[in-house]
């Protein structure tokens, strides 16, 4: 024990000679909780809107009106022809182009049905489909309003039929703000970034300065060296969970809602997988740089891409879905963000942890093993 204590405390001792590490270390996550919160926001606040007008009626100004009042539509251009609208939506400019044909009124006043276009940049789908939404409801008022008017100007009674109207409750997030699911899912993001990184090049560099062969001739042993060796970046990445969490809290006001022991027991265990894969990726590593590319490219950004990060593991592939269960990120993912978002316990966490117990033990047993094999 005492030789791990001297190891351990050698890692510190390097970390404190290397001001940039620790600035990485203790400052860049907070940097990049910043940077990440308030980019990774898939919410479409403004719709950048060119009109054209084609009826210029009292009727066609009332219906725009009625998008101006909505707070999402900015109308930015007024054009008089199809291809200006086309310039707009091919330079970026806009995102709707909204064309109201001649005649839109008088079909109104004919109790016609009266047709517009929406033309959308499709080429962000998501985005388009969300102003597609904002267009649908504000059109569907805008109608709902003309038949409201009729009625009660030909004083007809009608008499209502039954319907089915639906009580919206929204839970855990209820201005349904992207930011609230994306940022509980940085501390992940951030945690793998520190522990797998700083992992793999630490012990890189060792190899590269040739103190790694001073220690392997010593007395100590290899399970010894590697328990010294990842001790250190495991409480590094403590530390950096709890600035997080603190940052989360006073920045966008994210605090955790659920049991704060449970959160950091989660992340213990999820530290063992990260610590694993940074101690493989130095087994197969000869340089720092060949160190930091595999563990970007072949580690990391697959566990971003296939955990539930961004993009819906429910909207991939079959056979994608079945890849998933071997990411660790996967697992972490969604207890995060069940202990922050929602506060639920390990009655419905349990499945998820216990995976990734076994991913994580796994992944590090198996790297110590390669890491031991090449010490001897």
């Amino acid at each position: 024990m005492r030789t791990i204590l001297h190891i351990i405390k050698k890692e510190f001792l390097q970390f404190k000679r290397d001001p940039k590490m620790f600035a990485m270390i203790l400052v860049a996550p907070v940097v990049q909780l910043i940077f990440l919160g308030y980019a990774a926001n898939l919410d479409v606040e403004k719709v950048h809107t060119a009109i054209f007008d084609q009826d210029k009626s009292e009727t066609s100004r009332n219906y725009i009106e009625k998008f101006q009042g909505s707070g999402y539509f900015s109308f930015d251009y007024y054009v008089d022809n199809y291809d200006e609208l086309q310039d707009k939506i091919d330079n970026g400019k806009i995102i709707l182009g909204l064309v109201i044909k001649k005649g839109f009124e008088e079909k109104i006043i004919r109790r016609e049905t009266a047709s517009l276009q929406a033309i959308f940049d499709g080429s962000d789908g998501n985005t388009a489909s969300i102003a597609a939404g904002y267009v649908q409801s504000v059109t569907a008022d805008f109608s709902k309003n003309i038949i409201s008017d009729y009625l009660d100007k030909s004083g007809r009674k009608i008499k209502p039929a039954g319907s089915v109207t639906a009580e919206t409750r929204v839970w855990y997030n209820p201005e349904l703000k992207t930011r609230m699911f994306m940022v509980p899912g940085i501390v992940g993001l951030l945690l793998m970034i520190i522990t797998l990184i700083l992992t793999s090049l630490a012990i890189v560099k060792e190899k590269e300065i040739g103190t790694l062969e001073q220690l392997i001739v010593t007395p100590i042993k290899p399970i010894q060296l590697i328990m010294g060796k990842l001790i250190p970046f495991a409480i590094l990445g403590f530390v950096s969970v709890i600035i997080i969490i603190n940052a989360m809290a006073v920045i966008f006001n994210i605090t955790v809602r659920g049991n704060i022991l449970l959160l950091f027991t989660s992340t213990f265990i999820y530290i063992l997988s990260t610590l694993g894969l940074g101690l493989f990726v130095s087994t197969i590593s000869k340089t720092q740089q060949q160190a930091m590319m595999l563990a970007i490219f072949v580690v990391m950004m697959p566990m971003v891409y296939l955990s539930g990060f961004a993009f819906p593991i429910e909207n991939m592939p079959e056979l994608i879905q079945y890849t998933t269960y071997i990411i660790p990120l996967r697992y972490f993912m969604t207890i995060i963000r069940g202990i922050i978002l929602k506060g639920v316990g390990i009655a419905e966490l349990w499945p998820n942890l216990l995976a990734l117990f076994f991913i994580g033990t796994s992944i590090l047993v198996l790297s110590a093993l390669r890491f031991k094999k090449r010490l001897e």
